[in-house]
């Protein structure tokens, strides 16, 4: 494990997918978009910290898999993360609105590694994620970009520039917005 669990974004993204009953290395692999080689890893340091406890669970059909949950010590630990994590978003947010992007950018700079935990922990929403992004004048990353439902190669760089949406209109002129991968109407009265 890292040398101070704290500091490490990934296991608190593993702990947080258990926390929402994701609770095998694979889908906890494919819901957190970490490698699975590095989901067991982390599974691992994080039983041996006594924060989860694993076990195995047969299935008629899939025969044994390896299930965890969160016991009481790795609820405390993730409750006072998301303490943590949430009060500096209500700070950001602040100094967004005031219009500071000096502290804005700062806190990005700073906090970019916590960045995916607040996100998928619901923290932070990806719409936020995106306005701060382009407040602060940052270009995502390949993995934020990938999470925002953009692809591997970057943003578009028109939304990411201006801060747009990147939503898109189907044939009936209905906004549409790309989530997870599914299509969902954004709620846009383009036509009638």
């Amino acid at each position: 494990m890292s040398s101070n669990f704290n500091d490490s974004p990934p296991h608190f993204i593993v702990l947080n997918a258990i926390s929402k009953n994701i609770n095998t290395a694979d889908k906890i692999a494919k819901s957190t978009r970490l490698s699975k080689s590095e989901v067991e890893k982390i599974l691992k340091e994080l039983e041996g910290q006594k924060l989860i406890t694993g076990f195995d669970k047969k299935s008629f059909f899939f025969g044994k898999k390896r299930q965890y949950q969160l016991n009481e010590i790795g609820v405390k630990v993730l409750t006072n993360k998301n303490q943590e994590l949430e009060g500096k978003m209500r700070q950001v947010q602040q100094w967004y609105s005031q219009g500071d992007k000096t502290q804005v950018q700062s806190f990005m700079n700073d906090n970019r590694a916590w960045l995916p935990m607040m996100i998928f922990s619901g923290i932070m929403q990806m719409v936020m994620f995106s306005s701060l992004m382009s407040f602060a004048g940052m270009a995502m990353t390949p993995t934020e970009s990938s999470m925002a439902g953009g692809e591997e190669s970057g943003t578009d760089s028109a939304a990411a520039d201006t801060g747009a949406s990147t939503d898109s209109v189907d044939s009936q002129g209905a906004d549409v917005a790309d989530v997870g991968g599914m299509d969902f109407d954004a709620g846009g009265f383009d036509s009638f």
